[in-house]
Parts: C-alpha cells; structure tokens; sequence
C-alpha cells in the first residue's frame, strides 16, 4: 500500500493483545494511514524485540512506531539502528535506559497496584506466565473502560513471562537518537503518573497528560492516542 504517508506500527504491551488497538487503528485507517499491529510475543525483553525489529525491517519507507505499557520498552530496543522510523509514541509506557527492567521501573515510584494483581501460571519449564487476575483487571487497570468491556479485555489478556517484565533492557535506546512523544495516563494504577513523568523527562519527550486515563489510555481515550501519534507524523515526517 503507498499512501505517501509513514506505516504506524502498533505494539502491544503486557496482559493484552493487537485487538485493544482496534479503535486507534479504524481512526488512522479512515486517516489514510497504513497501520500494522504487531504481534508482542511476551517472552523476553530481548527475545520480543526481535521478533519486532524483523517486522520493522520488512516495512518500506518512514514509520511512526507506538508502544504502550511493556511495548515501550520492546520498541525502545527495536527500532534501534532502523532509519525508517522517525518517530517514537509511548502510551503509558516504560521507557527504559540501558540496564533498566519493567519491573525495577515500576517500583520507582510508589502508586503501583501491579504487584498485587498478578496471577502467576507457573510453566512446565520452570518460568512463570504472569496475568492480572480478572478480579481485579477493571478497577486496577482499566478503570475509566466500562465495566462490560474490561471484563472482555480481561478474558482475552496475553500473558507476559516473569522474566520478560524483569529482564533489563540492553544495548543502545533508540530513544536516544529518534524523537519521542509520550501519552501520560494522569490515573494510571499501573505504571504510577510520576513514573512516566520521569521518563518522558529523561527522554525529552514531547508530553500529553491525558486527565483521570486509566493504564489503558489507547482504549478509553482513542481520540487523544490518534492526535499525538499524527503529531508525531506532522513533525517528524512531513516538510516543515
């Protein structure tokens, strides 16, 4: 497809799937853009982007790359050394610095309820497959979606492993060298607001704080996650 606009490649984060982009993607769609959800695998901070960066690598032309939650930090890892994507979109995402783990962010600052909704599933391996238990999904994670489709959204969650949330990030952060925007979700239960204030600080973020936005931001405010993503593309693509 050649629109003669960037491909904007969606990534998933922990404890959810491509299809919480539907809504963000029917927008950019009916934008004109070519959009791509990629599959997150979940096992491994390293081993997921990876499995990203191939996808990138087979894409023509400029990218606009957006991550939320765990995804931020897959697509910190991922688009590094790619000259095709001129821009970074963390939605309620970590955005980790070399030798820096989801998990070791998140207790950063005090407000996380991550630690006590998880529902580890040990594997036959030895590793575990951590879920947010559905007893608690709504009010710790998805709060301002409705209660009818958090319930949803909790029944169709992907695991991530212990190991994927606790393995640092290594090598160069492409957030380093490509220009960054960054959603703050102002009530967020599971990555605190002052944790991704800190982030987006450090990364010289372009920063919108979207008011009383649960963790899943993309999902409850749509409208928001579109227009800083095509702010991203009209700044970072576009001749000025």
């Amino acid at each position: 497809m050649v629109s003669g606009k960037p491909t904007i490649v969606l990534v998933h984060g922990a404890f959810a799937d491509s299809s919480g982009f539907n809504a963000v993607a029917k927008r950019l769609v009916a934008d004109g853009y070519p959009v791509v959800a990629a599959p997150n695998p979940l096992r491994g901070l390293t081993f997921d982007a990876i499995h990203v960066k191939a996808l990138l690598d087979s894409i023509e032309g400029p990218i606009v790359l957006v991550g939320h939650s765990y995804g931020g930090a897959v697509i910190s890892t991922a688009a590094e050394g790619n000259a095709n994507v001129k821009a970074l979109v963390y939605l309620a995402a970590f955005v980790p610095e070399t030798g820096e783990s989801a998990q070791a962010l998140v207790e950063r600052f005090p407000g996380s309820t991550v630690g006590e909704s998880l529902k580890p599933v040990p594997l036959p391996d030895g590793q575990v497959d951590l879920y947010i238990d559905p007893k608690v999904f709504h009010p710790h994670f998805a709060a301002d979606v409705s209660a009818e489709e958090a319930a949803l959204y909790s029944i169709t969650q992907r695991p991530a492993t212990g190991a994927a949330l606790g393995e640092p990030a290594t090598g160069p952060q492409a957030w380093h060298t490509i220009p960054n925007y960054n959603l703050i979700s102002g009530a967020d239960r599971i990555i605190p607001p002052a944790t991704q204030e800190f982030m987006a600080q450090r990364s010289g973020a372009k920063t919108q704080v979207v008011e009383g936005a649960s963790h899943m931001v993309f999902v409850s405010r749509p409208g928001a996650t579109v227009a800083l993503i095509e702010r991203a593309v009209e700044e970072q693509t576009l001749p000025q």
